[in-house]
């Protein structure tokens, strides 16, 4: 049966080529191969031939901790804690040796 090759561009510019049969209805956006992002189908020219918004790529945990903490916060804290965590861990060694 007849076939068509559409493409679809994601939000990280990668494009993802499907073949449909010639009757089949095309969907406007299609999963991406490489990134899992929507991409929105093509027209013959490379742009996209529907106007949609394509969703962004997910925010990662590290860049949701640096919208509520500065770089200099999280260094801070980490000393912090490392030195917590020595402390209970030199606390652990004298009672070891104590016993």
């Amino acid at each position: 049966s007849p076939r068509q090759t559409c493409l679809y561009r994601c939000a990280n510019d990668h494009t993802t080529e499907m073949i449909f049969s010639a009757d089949a209805e095309i969907p406007v956006a299609w999963g991406c191969k490489q990134c899992s992002l929507e991409g929105a189908l093509l027209d013959v020219e490379g742009k996209q031939a529907f106007e949609t918004e394509l969703p962004k790529a997910p925010r990662t945990h590290f860049e949701m901790l640096l919208e509520r903490r500065s770089r200099e916060e999280l260094e801070e804290l980490l000393t912090e804690r490392l030195g917590e965590l020595k402390a209970r861990r030199a606390r652990g060694q004298a009672d070891a040796t104590n016993s």
